[in-house]
C-alpha cells in the first residue's frame, strides 16, 4: 500500500511539473491570441522606424546578444494601457537586458510624444515611431478597424514579437482588445 501511495504521490508531482512547464511555455500561445503578424520561426521583416532624434532604427541596431523584444504599442499619447504597459516593461527591463535581448517600443506616435512620453517616465528602453505605418504594415498587425484617412489609422493590433538573434520571430503574441496585454514577467520566464 505504501508503495501505491509513494507511486501515486511521484505521479501527481510530475502531472504538475508538466503542467506549470506548459503554462510557462504557453505565454504567446493564447487562444485570444490574433493570428496576425509573422509566423513564428520566419525571418523578422526589417524595420522602418526613427529614434527621437528623427534616425533611422534596425533590427541589428536595437539588438542585444540573443535577439530583440518589440513591444508595439497603440500610443503613448492617448491609449492609458499602452502607458501602463509600456512602464511595466520599462521595470521589467533590466531582466531581459541581463538575459541578452535587446528592446525597443513602436508606434503610430512622432518622435516628440515619444520623448515627452519616455522622459516624463524614465523609459530606459528605445521608444520608435513608425507613423506611416511602413512596419505595422509589413508586420501585418496594423488594426483592420481603421482605414486609411482615419486618425488612428496606423495603429497596431497590440503585442510583443521576440526575434533571435538569427533574425527569425521565437515568439508573438497579439490582442484584438486593447485592455489585454502580454505580462513581462511570464515573458521573463519563458525566455529565461
Amino acid at each position: 500500500m505504501k508503495f501505491f501511495i509513494r507511486q501515486l504521490k511521484n505521479l501527481a508531482l510530475t502531472g504538475l511539473y508538466l503542467s506549470l512547464t506548459l503554462a510557462s511555455a504557453t505565454v504567446f500561445a493564447n487562444p485570444n491570441s490574433l493570428p496576425v503578424g509573422p509566423e513564428v520561426g520566419t525571418p523578422a521583416p526589417e524595420i522602418t522606424v526613427k529614434n527621437n532624434q528623427g534616425k533611422e532604427k534596425t533590427i541589428s541596431q536595437l539588438s542585444g546578444e540573443k535577439g530583440l523584444i518589440i513591444l508595439f504599442f497603440r500610443s503613448a499619447d492617448w491609449c492609458p494601457f499602452c502607458k501602463k504597459h509600456l512602464i511595466e516593461l520599462n521595470q521589467e527591463a533590466q531582466k531581459f537586458i541581463d538575459l541578452g535581448y535587446g528592446l525597443a517600443g513602436i508606434s503610430y506616435d512622432s518622435s516628440s510624444i515619444l520623448t515627452t512620453f519616455a522622459t516624463a517616465q524614465n523609459i530606459s528602453y528605445p521608444l520608435l515611431s513608425d507613423q506611416q505605418a511602413q512596419t505595422m504594415l509589413s508586420y501585418g498587425i496594423v488594426n483592420t478597424k481603421y482605414k486609411k484617412g482615419d486618425d488612428n489609422y496606423g495603429i497596431p493590433y497590440p503585442g510583443v514579437v521576440v526575434i533571435d538573434a538569427d533574425g527569425k520571430i521565437t515568439h508573438k503574441h497579439f490582442f484584438e482588445g486593447y485592455k489585454k496585454r502580454v505580462q513581462f514577467t511570464q515573458l521573463y520566464q519563458t525566455l529565461k
